[in-house]
């Protein structure tokens, strides 16, 4: 998602489009006049779920770059989710011209903090797996009290192939096995904002502590919530994000990015 400085967004100007990319076409959506945009990564939600392609983490990165590149997109705020914070890193990675500041939410640092249970299932199963087996796989993303999951969350869970599926949850453990987001963000050196529910059910909270081994990294820890602060407690989680982007923007041309 990108949010350009200088404009003030608008919650009922929202325009979706199709960005046709080489690897497949990409679906973004525009909050405001360019203040928000959010894009689904391939194989996610309504973008292209291609069985050739690889959803590797470093594509992925590319990917975004090429469709903020395709909106005249020239800096951003990169805000990523779980995986999608490692999308934001290789972003950073790959075009550290383009990111300002990153922030990650309940983004794992490495492997060793994981602590759920993978999703299993086969692909001859997948086809007819329910709404119920799909919740209970998603339930260790929120730990919320009463939260409910959405069925647009459902709806897009089923939407994915088994290919795409099971070929991005390999994708993220690889990428934090050939190196700790920590360590890739270090060199950077640019603005990073951590937030993680402390009732992670996925990974280890205590985790996040790791990510002050990057100079200036600021951590927050939301207690009472666990994967997912932004849909468990989105008033808390907006205020961190918009005070992070308002401290880091600093020309009209520049925009705020978050992925997920």
């Amino acid at each position: 998602m990108t949010i350009p400085d200088g404009v003030k967004a608008d919650a009922e100007a929202t325009e979706v489009s199709t960005l046709p990319l080489d690897d497949g076409d990409i679906h973004v959506c525009q909050d405001g006049p360019r203040e928000v945009i959010r894009i689904d990564l391939l194989g996610h939600g309504r973008s292209a779920k291609p069985a050739g392609r690889g959803y590797a983490i470093p594509d992925q990165g590319r990917r975004v770059g090429e469709a903020l590149d395709r909106l005249g997109v020239e800096r951003a705020i990169v805000i990523g989710h779980s995986s999608g914070g490692s999308v934001a890193t290789a972003l950073a990675e790959r075009r550290p011209d383009l990111v300002t500041a990153l922030a990650l939410i309940n983004t794992g640092p490495r492997m060793d903090a994981f602590i759920a249970r993978e999703f299993a299932i086969g692909p001859t199963q997948w086809p007819y797996v329910t709404d119920e087996q799909i919740r209970r796989a998603m339930s260790s993303a929120f730990s919320r009290a009463g939260y409910q999951i959405p069925q647009q969350l459902v709806n897009d869970v089923r939407g994915m192939t088994y290919h795409t599926l099971t070929t991005t949850m390999r994708a993220s453990r690889d990428y934090l096995e050939q190196r700790a987001l920590p360590d890739r963000l270090t060199p950077l050196g640019k603005p990073l904002l951590v937030i993680f529910g402390e009732e992670d059910r996925r990974w280890r909270s205590s985790s996040a502590a790791e990510y002050r081994a990057v100079p200036g990294a600021r951590v927050e820890l939301l207690p009472g919530v666990g994967h997912s602060p932004m849909a468990e407690d989105p008033p808390r989680t907006a205020t961190l994000l918009l005070s992070f982007a308002a401290t880091h923007a600093t020309v009209s041309t520049e925009q705020s990015a978050v992925g997920g």
